[in-house]
């Protein structure tokens, strides 16, 4: 019996003709080596599985064959080239940096280029999963990688390039390798099952294909797989069922079920997917991938993007012409909730199931709205309902004969409320342009008063404060000795919150009454009045309450100094003596009022 070889060694390429997907690699290789123009170092770095390592021995034995082909190729007939196929060759050296990564693993590399090769011109050296390297190995590779003698080749490679230290980086040929498309990927399983005589659908390997997500090795490990559990027939349903794969089918038919509001249908469906054995998050996700697709058909310059089997093409562009997209985009934005919350949901099944029930009513609930070009998303309800209203006669609106005379009647607007089947219509008829006649100039001096008086806001303060004088306490006037009082206690107030900085500015203020209702407060600067506007709110309150007067305000006004005078010993009159006192002690005032004394 023989023994059995996977498909990812048995059929590896053997030269760059037979590589898959990388036609922008092995093009450059082929070029480079038919120029002699090779570079000392590479640097292979791509996802798993699309051809790295492949590539970097194909390179190793292409330069080392006696007999190269036109096209850049190995012979694969020279001494050269079968001792490589048969792992013999002793110009080729592999290490695998994953499980050899330390200084001492490349120092031990670094002794082996100083030997020249003892036939072929080159030694090449592959280091498989570089990133895994230590940054001290990677340091003791630098000056070897940098100026190799002239008959060594470092080829690196990596599926992670962003850990390689940028030193490495800035002395190696970069290469980056793509992920392998569908279609590519399709063909070359249908060239392996003719080789194997497997039976096998395109709609399977397509599903095959979608399921590698461009990965080489895996698309070949997963046929290896299906071929050993059908026994080399391979159909569209043992793949899905080997795959754990939810057939398509499944997701057209939820798609008419929620498109019906068939709540119902909707969950028994759901219901027959899950006694299958499908996890709830995998049919979110295909749900929405399913969506997906049906966005991309819409548009026959995106359908490029479509990545299904040609037996549901058809079905899907079909489909997407009877979708609204607005529809599509509202389902994407649940679904894509849904998936991000199930982790965290402690009932999965109920969780799917009510995001199937959110999808059923979902045209009802919300439509998208395109507004100059800004799309929103905007509320429905179930239906318009029309409001009903009792029938009312037009009627007009009768004046007090005793109030109003005949002649200055005024015509009143009629409001008309009809009642049809239809919603209710509002008509206001507008009233006939009325015969202007003469009234007495009383009448006429007295209207224009009241609207004066009404119309303006310093009649309505007057009235207020006119109000406030006859209901409430007398407003105490302002005067000089009054106002340092009232300043006074404020600055008692400051003082007891701590407020030291204000204080301080208030001390240095200058006050002035300009009349009964507005006071003038001088400071020396921008700064200075800063402090006093930061209390501005508890200022003007406390001096209407001290003075009982609503409509008491105060104006800031700032004096600077031009030059700063020295100091000078100014003399005051008792008065300024008493003011200044009663500023920084306001009790003494009260004690002067209970004592009844005079300044002299």
């Amino acid at each position: 019996m023989d023994n059995f070889i996977v498909s990812a060694r048995k059929y590896r390429p053997q030269n760059f003709s037979t590589v898959v997907g990388q036609a922008h690699i092995t093009t450059t290789l082929k070029n480079a080596i038919k120029n002699n123009q090779l570079a000392h170092a590479f640097l292979f770095c791509g996802p798993r599985g699309v051809g790295k390592t492949t590539c970097a021995r194909i390179l190793a034995k292409t330069i080392n064959c006696e007999n190269q082909t036109k096209e850049g190729e190995a012979c694969n007939t020279c001494n050269s080239c079968v001792s490589f196929d048969a792992g013999t060759s002793l110009n080729i050296h592999e290490l695998d940096a994953a499980s050899n990564n330390s200084v001492d693993d490349i120092r031990s590399l670094v002794e082996q280029v100083r030997f020249a090769p003892q036939a072929g011109k080159y030694k090449v050296y592959i280091v498989d999963e570089v990133h895994m390297l230590s940054s001290s190995a990677f340091n003791a590779f630098l000056k070897t990688l940098e100026e190799p003698p002239p008959y060594a080749i470092f080829i690196l490679a990596t599926t992670e390039k962003h850990k390689i230290l940028p030193t490495i980086l800035s002395r190696c040929q970069i290469f980056d390798f793509k992920r392998i498309t569908n279609n590519d990927t399709v063909e070359h399983l249908q060239e392996i099952c003719e080789k194997e005589t497997i039976t096998a659908e395109k709609t399977a390997l397509h599903v095959i294909a979608q399921k590698s997500e461009g990965c080489m090795r895996d698309s070949l490990s997963i046929l290896d797989k299906i071929v050993s559990f059908t026994n080399g027939a391979v159909t569209y349903k043992n793949t899905l069922e080997h795959l754990n794969i939810l057939d398509e089918d499944y997701y057209f038919k939820l798609l008419d079920y929620v498109q019906q509001q068939d709540m119902g249908g909707a969950l028994l469906m759901f219901d027959e997917i899950n006694r299958k054995g499908f996890e709830g998050d995998l049919v979110l996700n295909g749900f929405a991938e399913f969506l997906r697709n049906l966005l991309v058909s819409r548009d026959a310059k995106v359908a490029l993007l479509l990545e299904v089997a040609e037996d549901f093409k058809q079905k899907y562009l079909q489909t997407a012409q009877k979708i609204s997209p607005a529809y599509i985009i509202s389902a994407l934005n649940v679904l894509n909730d849904a998936e991000i919350n199930y982790k965290q949901a402690r009932n999965k099944r109920l969780h799917v199931e009510l995001t199937i029930i959110k999808l059923s009513y979902l045209q009802q609930a919300l439509e998208l709205v395109n507004n100059d070009g800004v799309v929103s998303k905007k509320k429905l309800i179930d239906g318009v309902k029309t409001v009903a209203f009792k029938a009312l006669q037009p009627m007009l609106a009768k004046a007090s004969p005793a109030s109003t005379p005949a002649e200055t009647r005024q015509p009143v607007a009629k409001l008309i409320i009809e009642q049809p089947a239809q919603p209710v219509s509002i008509t206001i008829v507008a009233p006939e342009k009325p015969v202007v006649r003469s009234a007495p100039a009383e009448s006429r001096v007295a209207s224009s008063e009241v609207r004066t008086g009404l119309g303006s806001l310093n009649n309505i303060r007057q009235q207020i404060a006119q109000k406030n004088k006859i209901g409430g306490p007398e407003v105490k006037p302002i005067t000089e000795e009054e106002l340092h009082s009232a300043w006074g206690l404020f600055i008692e107030k400051l003082r007891k919150k701590s407020n030291h900085s204000a204080v301080t500015n208030f001390k240095l203020a200058t006050l002035n009454v300009i009349d009964n209702n507005t006071i003038e407060i001088i400071t020396q600067g921008e700064i200075h009045k800063a402090f006093i506007e930061v209390e501005r709110a508890d200022l003007v309150t406390h001096l209407q309450d001290y003075f009982n007067n609503r409509l008491l305000v105060y104006q800031v006004i700032v004096k600077e100094q031009a030059e700063k005078d020295e100091p000078t010993e100014v003399v005051l009159n008792r008065k300024q003596q008493y003011l200044k006192i009663i500023e920084e002690y306001p009790l003494v005032k009260e004690l002067r009022d209970r004592l009844k004394l005079e300044i002299e």
